[in-house]
């Protein structure tokens, strides 16, 4: 969308147009505009007090990367840092994101830790991906697994480094997308648990570090516009390539489709599921109660076994399963040549999550 040569606000030259609110801004009054509503956010949704230690779920893309960069600016004085880095396993992609993410956090000053999934759970996302190609039934994509994994490990180093809340870096085109897929798949009860913070936002129970999202009202766009604009240093280049199979790839081109045609789409969308939640019964949600320890790991769980610890068992069947049949590396190039051929080309990540906006 071309726009005006002139900034609203000013008279420098544009270097960005808002469409949602019929605006084009110079790159001063866009950061202004910016870091305005990041810091509104923050007190609107009451997501951390003074004084209260805030960790970072850190994996060097432009989201947390920048999320690291403007929580120190303008909160390192009353609220400590600590970013937690996680390795997946994913050879090519992950050592690249992570050198960035290091990176940031000494440009920062921010102190880090550094946790892999194969220390964890002993399987990281190659095993997953050779476990799913073997067997296609095991799950939809190694997203699913990934997320589990990620959120869990994120929760026990959360708790164990004394963390009062752990901020991810969820924009407002996740969370849109998010709520376009519980309501496509009548997940009423994770539609119902959506919002600027996942968890008791009065502090930690159960075993459970309330998740804060500080970019809940950012669109993705302004985030690469300010990277951009401000020579903030973040993996840019092709994404994870597990995340070619994800169903939200398709609700991001909806969403981008829709928003480039009718301006402000996201943010009807986000403010559809605040004041819907507004209006909803405040009794307890079943799945929020917590009612022991995982029998395998001993992390908060309302079942005998964390679904990370049961996913990990199922890896580890199919593996083992894998390793005695003749014809298992037959079974998983042949379906991993069918999910190629279903699969996007390779994209940026700017370009794939953009390609529309």
């Amino acid at each position: 969308m071309p726009f005006p040569s002139r900034c609203s606000r000013c008279e420098n030259e544009s270097a960005i147009t808002l469409a949602y609110m019929s605006q084009s801004l110079c790159v001063s009054h866009f950061n202004r505009h910016f870091e305005k509503r990041f810091t509104n956010t923050i007190r609107r949704h009451a997501l951390f007090s003074d004084g209260e230690k805030i960790g970072v779920g850190l994996s060097g893309g432009k989201d947390s990367v920048l999320l690291l960069h403007v929580l120190n600016k303008f909160f390192k004085h009353s609220n400590p840092l600590h970013a937690v880095i996680i390795d997946e396993g994913i050879p090519g992609y992950r050592d690249k994101a992570i050198a960035i993410a290091i990176k940031q956090c000494e440009t920062e000053n921010v102190p880090y830790t550094i946790v892999r999934f194969s220390d964890e759970f002993g399987v990281d996302n190659s095993d997953t991906s050779k476990a799913l190609s073997y067997n296609p039934n095991l799950g939809k994509g190694v997203c699913g697994f990934c997320g589990t994994f990620r959120r869990t490990i994120l929760n026990k180093y959360a708790r164990e480094l004394g963390l009062s809340k752990l901020a991810t870096g969820h924009n407002l085109d996740d969370e849109a997308q998010s709520i376009l897929m519980n309501v496509f798949d009548n997940h009423f009860e994770k539609f119902a648990r959506q919002g600027p913070v996942a968890g008791d936002s009065e502090g930690a129970t159960g075993g459970l570090v309330p998740r804060i999202k500080p970019f809940y009202e950012t669109p993705e766009k302004e985030i690469i516009a300010y990277c951009a604009f401000n020579n903030i240093d973040h993996y840019s280049e092709v994404c994870c390539p597990h995340s070619k199979r994800a169903k939200r790839n398709d609700f991001r081109m909806l969403l981008n489709d829709f928003e480039a045609k009718y301006p402000g789409t996201k943010y009807s969308v986000l403010n559809f599921l605040l004041q819907a939640k507004k209006r909803m019964p405040h009794d307890p949600d079943p799945l929020n109660v917590l009612v022991g320890a995982c029998a395998d790991c001993g992390e908060p769980s309302n079942a005998a076994l964390c679904q990370s610890c049961a996913n990990t068992r199922r890896i580890r069947t199919e593996l083992e399963k894998a390793k005695t049949d003749p014809r298992a590396a037959e079974t998983i190039a042949a379906n991993a040549r069918a999910q190629k051929t279903k699969n996007k080309s390779d994209l940026t990540c700017n370009e794939l999550k953009n390609q529309a906006t």
